[in-house]
């Protein structure tokens, strides 16, 4: 039943009849059901609404076939219910690719066809923008008038390069002109991220709107154009940042903000990445040690500001303390990671436990780490202070200097500190228990490890960050289900169970297309046997004047496969890491504007986003059943949590996840409604096994062509 007003039901439909008829396209009915969706789940958010007729959630949850038009799916009835609701629409994607294709393309055709009038932006990380501050610092030292401090020593090298100081120079020469705005992505010339660094800044060394460079600042000036945008993109790493800031720090508040997430299937994974916490040993060690140095030259100024003197004494011991400790942990981190074998690149603690010895030294650390925190913290403060009293101009730029320093060592020691409670915990009441794992870095260091823990479901992080607390979200991709069922996405992702779940089919005539599994004598388990036979029978599967993609879940196999073809067909071959991405696929796309033929071969970011229509992509071939890697510490966690339970880890992991990365890898092949062709799959286990005939049945409904 729809709760949708008249009024709005109008708008939307004479939104999507105008651009429907001013670009010359024919109403879809996916388009139409997914507009529906859309327009009746955030209807919810009526303030007309009695409680009593309240159908659910206003979280909609829709998986989009390709061909669907999804974007003008969602933003024309978002749009009309955000104004009618007085609400902001921000859109997150995964990708950059869609990011600029939301705002150089779709949206400017909705503005222009729909009669909608609406303004947008897009909203970036302060990391993509110059800071001035920073970069005045910089110039200042290498003219001999001051010193930076360089507090992250893994991340920014040690010195700075002729070239980074030419591009510092030109970059202030072309602010100056107002040729440029400050952001990485707009400028003239690729600059590589050891010379970006230094002349940005995290929240933590931002002084905000107290930096004598406010008024020019690239990053506050984009900041003050999403006040004013109806809608912002943007990706959903920032939307989560926003969140895990208290929401409305930088992207508008949550409560007031419909969101909508394209590319949807991929926020759980985005969410445990960026609330999972890590330290790596040597470089902390380092850390304290520059920082303790740095603060010792920072005293005599420091020490005198009102309250300060009390807190800079204790803090050179407080360092070689935390240098001692953390030395350590490191030595029995290396013991631990010794007694795995020589060879073992990370150590994954079973049910989250972490060995004793090891616990009860990172939850002293975590208490002695506390009161660095809380001494930076004050610090903090009172150069803020001090900046507000005049009696201090004469210092003040040395007191910006130090509170940009002091801000960014305490954004970092607060993550470390993130990672030593995380260790310190008693997984036994966590459900589920976290993952938590040693992993040995490539450095000759014999002390070089990194401490992970992460949680291994999103569900009770994004219940608690978004859910219960955005105006309303939808989420769409063309994979949202696996196997059929929202099963899996809701599990992972939280979302509740009184939300809206759809299913929108392609418009595609996949009767266009064939799925062909060829008789094998080998199976993927043998894994030099299938590469031989891959070798043998790719030859005879290509054909040289088309377009084909074969894509590998193992990059041994592809290497081992391209080494063992024949000249002719490695000559038409573009495998990757010979090249970029983007130059594989324009290389591609040249040869077969030449009319000839061309193969691509590819890991797993060739299977998602690559867009090869008609001619570019006649033949998707599958090397096998794209299973994962047993290497990921949180999914072998989760694996471990639900056996625990007594329940089948493969069955309600691997497979689910094998079949939707499949259903991603097929979809290579039609990007169009004229578009035709064929899936080869080289794994019989479709057919063999048990779980197969479900992922045979997942897929798309192409002409069978299964060889007994």
């Amino acid at each position: 039943m729809s709760v949708l007003s008249s009024s709005d039901k109008d708008a939307i439909r004479d939104a999507y009849t105008a651009i429907t008829d001013a670009r010359g396209l024919t109403p879809r009915w996916g388009q139409r059901q997914m507009i529906a969706e859309v327009a009746n789940t955030l209807a919810l958010l009526s303030p007309s609404l009695d409680v009593s007729d309240s159908q659910g959630s206003p979280i909609a949850v829709i998986e989009a076939g390709t061909g669907t038009g999804k974007t003008i799916a969602y933003v024309i009835p978002a749009l009309v219910m955000a104004r009618a609701l007085n609400k902001r629409l921000v859109i997150a994607t995964a990708t950059v690719a869609l990011q600029e294709q939301l705002v150089h393309k779709d949206l400017p055709d909705i503005a222009a066809g729909s009669g909608l009038e609406f303004s947008y932006v897009l909203a970036k990380g302060r990391r993509r923008y110059l800071c001035l501050s920073q970069l005045d610092r910089i110039m200042a030292r290498e003219s001999g008038g001051g010193q930076t401090m360089g507090l992250y020593p893994d991340e920014v090298a040690p010195a700075l390069a002729r070239d980074a100081l030419e591009s510092y120079g030109l970059m202030l020469d072309a602010l100056g002109r107002g040729d440029w705005d400050g952001d990485r992505d707009n400028w003239s010339a690729p600059i590589n991220d050891a010379d970006w660094f230094p002349v940005t800044a995290d929240q933590g060394q931002c002084s905000g709107r107290r930096c004598p460079n406010i008024r020019n600042c690239s990053f506050y000036r984009a900041r003050d154009g999403l006040q004013e945008a109806d809608v912002v993109v943007t990706n959903h790493d920032l939307v989560l940042s926003d969140l895990a800031l208290g929401g409305g720090a930088i992207l508008p508040a949550p409560e007031d903000t419909i969101y909508i997430f394209d590319e949807g299937h991929h926020l759980p994974d985005k969410a445990l990445n960026h609330f999972a916490s890590y330290c790596r040993l040597p470089s902390t060690l380092s850390w304290l040690g520059e920082s303790r140095k740095a603060l010792a030259k920072g005293s005599p100024l420091l020490s005198t500001l009102p309250g300060l003197s009390a807190v800079m004494e204790p803090l050179p011991a407080l360092f070689d303390d935390l240098q001692l400790r953390v030395q350590q942990i490191a030595e029995q981190a290396a013991v631990i990671m010794a007694g795995a074998g020589d060879f073992e690149e990370q150590l994954r603690f079973e049910g989250g436990v972490v060995p004793d010895d090891l616990k009860q030294a990172t939850a002293a650390l975590a208490g002695q780490w506390a009161r660095l925190n809380g001494r930076l913290m004050t610090l903090e403060a009172g150069i803020d202070d001090a900046l507000e009293d005049d009696s201090f101009a004469s210092v003040r730029d040395e007191l910006e200097a130090w509170q940009m320093a002091v801000g960014g060592m305490l954004v970092r020691a607060e993550g470390v500190l993130s990672l030593f409670k995380d260790f310190a915990a008693d997984a036994a009441e966590e459900s589920p228990p976290r993952a938590r794992w040693l992993k040995r870095r490539a450095d000759d260091e014999e002390l070089a490890i990194d401490l992970h823990c992460s949680h291994i479901l999103a569900a009770d992080i994004l219940d608690e960050q978004l859910w219960q607390r955005a105006a309303g979200v939808v989420l769409t991709s063309a994979t949202m289900t696996a196997l059929g069922s929202f099963d899996r996405f809701r599990a992972r992702s939280g979302v509740p169970e009184d939300g809206r779940y759809k299913i929108v089919v392609s418009p595609f005539d996949y009767g266009k297309a064939t799925l062909h599994v060829p008789g094998m004598s080998s199976e993927p388990s043998d894994a030099p046997a299938h590469t031989e036979e891959l070798i043998t029978l790719l030859p005879e599967l290509l054909h040289m004047d088309e377009g084909s993609l074969v894509l590998f879940s193992s990059r041994r196999q592809m290497n081992d496969v391209y080494d063992g073809l024949p000249r002719e067909w490695r000559d038409r071959t573009l495998r990757q890491d010979d090249y970029s991405k983007q130059e594989i696929l324009r290389r591609h796309r040249e040869t077969i504007d030449k009319e000839e033929g061309a193969v691509i071969f590819g890991l797993a970011s060739f299977a998602e986003g690559v867009d090869l229509p008609g001619r570019y992509c006649q033949h998707v071939v599958i090397a096998k059943l794209p299973f994962a890697v047993p290497d990921n510490p949180v999914d072998a966690a989760l694996a471990e949590w639900l056996e625990s339970q007594g329940r089948n880890a493969f069955m309600e992991i691997s497979v689910p996840d094998a079949a939707l990365k499949l259903v991603q890898a097929s979809g290579r092949l039609l990007r169009t409604e004229t578009d035709t062709g064929r899936v080869t799959l080289l794994d019989r286990r479709v057919l063999t096994r048990r779980y197969g005939r479900a992922i045979l049945e997942s897929l798309p409904p192409f002409r069978r062509d299964l060889s007994p």
